[in-house]
């Protein structure tokens, strides 16, 4: 009886403390600085990949240093991917003589789908082939579409960017 007791006591004990702590230790909400979306940052530099596009060409993230890249990651049969190519499109158009590129990642399809795809959605960026899905594993990609977008030094902004043309507006039209 008395190890029971011992053992509720020890339990009350650490919850206490840790509601007494995290008390004290929260700032006054009037002292935090104001939340900004457009302050908001991941800053961690992006790993370089070498993929093929639809060409057969290589493609390697590093040569678009000095350029703002959206990688976004698809596949053909996700409805969310279809949804946004209008935005992605209009995005492109309007960024990409300032330095701005997209690159649409295909996770594990073959290049004839991929092309059709492309084809029928008349996708005016790159279109790359993650064949294996190493390239979205080492973003760790969980579901599609998923968008990460690059600054022109090669640092991430944003990861599942929900606002991307914010962030866009932010590097492109923010004096220099």
């Amino acid at each position: 009886m008395k190890e029971t007791f011992r053992s509720l006591f020890g339990i009350i004990l650490v919850f206490s403390l840790f509601g007494l702590f995290a008390c004290f230790s929260s700032e006054d909400a009037s002292k935090q600085e104001k939340w900004d979306i457009k302050k908001q940052r991941i800053e961690n530099k992006a790993l370089d990949f070498t993929l093929e596009d639809l060409n057969g060409n290589t493609v390697k993230l590093s040569s678009y240093t000095g350029q703002g890249v959206l990688l976004v990651f698809g596949t053909t049969w996700c409805p969310y991917c279809r949804k946004e190519i209008p935005q992605l499109k209009e995005l492109y158009a309007k960024y990409k003589e300032k330095g701005f590129e997209i690159l649409n990642i295909d996770i594990q399809e073959s290049k004839e789908k991929v092309s059709a795809y492309a084809n029928e959605h008349k996708l005016p960026y790159k279109v790359l082939l993650d064949m294996d899905g190493r390239v979205a594993s080492m973003y760790g990609v969980r579901g599609v579409p998923t968008k990460i977008l690059i600054n022109k030094d090669g640092t991430i902004l944003c990861v599942a960017c929900r606002s991307i043309d914010i962030m866009l507006d932010l590097l492109f039209d923010a004096p220099t």
